[in-house]
């Protein structure tokens, strides 16, 4: 009964083409999370990792590059650089050669560095397990912290906001913004809290299954009847 009032409440707000009211906005989040928790049962991280120190090394290698491609990279990455302290003391060129093809590389190497740097001085080698201290790693912001705390210490500080995450927001209407910072502050707002980790891990997968950038194939998606966008790209 409440899928098919929120079906019904989406509906009427598409023919009035005016601002969705909150609570329906509310309602039909959850109501797609749930929907896409049965869709995608077993989304999680793609990233391989052994700890947080590998999970936050591969973050940082994920930017813009595939984690298929970082997958590829780590394996020997971390067998040349077992520790923290090698990460620290390498140098500077060798690391460099080692992520090449996950691209940015140079910045990524001194981050990553500058990262193992503070976690020996600062953090007696562990990684931090707060927002605050986490954003004071070179190289981490919010989108990295929050994979960090979220897969590695199961923490719910925010929400992941990558470039299938942000895509999708938009699509589906969970948000109108652009900056990730805004994005993440209306799902914060709109998704429940016991979901802000699994949110991320779900519209990544839908954003590679289905709701791909240039076709999203909405025929098929558990979302249409929920999704503002769906007519607009069933039609094209």
């Amino acid at each position: 009964m409440r899928m098919a009032a929120t079906k019904q409440a989406t509906t009427s707000w598409r023919k009035r083409r005016g601002r969705e009211p909150k609570s329906a906005r509310r309602a039909r989040v959850e109501h797609s999370i749930a929907l896409l928790r049965a869709t995608y049962p077993d989304a999680e991280c793609a990233l391989v990792y052994r700890d947080a120190w590998e999970l936050l090394v591969a973050t940082i290698l994920s930017a813009q590059c595939t984690d298929k491609r970082v997958n590829l990279v780590t394996p020997a990455l971390f067998a040349r650089f077992p520790t923290v302290e090698a990460f620290a003391s390498a140098p500077r060129e060798e690391l460099e050669e080692a992520i090449r093809s996950t691209g940015f590389f140079r910045n990524k190497a001194k981050n990553i560095q500058g990262a193992a740097r503070v976690l020996l001085e600062r953090f007696d080698s562990a990684v931090p397990e707060t927002m605050a201290e986490l954003l004071e790693l070179p190289g981490v912001a919010r989108k990295t912290a929050n994979v960090v705390l979220g897969v590695a210490f199961q923490v719910a500080d925010g929400v992941v906001v990558d470039t299938h995450v942000a895509r999708l927001s938009q699509r589906l209407r969970f948000t109108r913004e652009k900056d990730p910072k805004k994005i993440e502050r209306d799902l914060m707002e709109f998704v429940p809290r016991p979901d802000w980790i699994d949110i991320g891990h779900l519209l990544i997968h839908h954003g590679r299954a289905l709701c791909t950038a240039r076709k999203p194939d909405c025929g098929a998606c558990p979302l249409q009847d929920l999704c503002p966008s769906a007519t607009q790209f069933l039609k094209s």
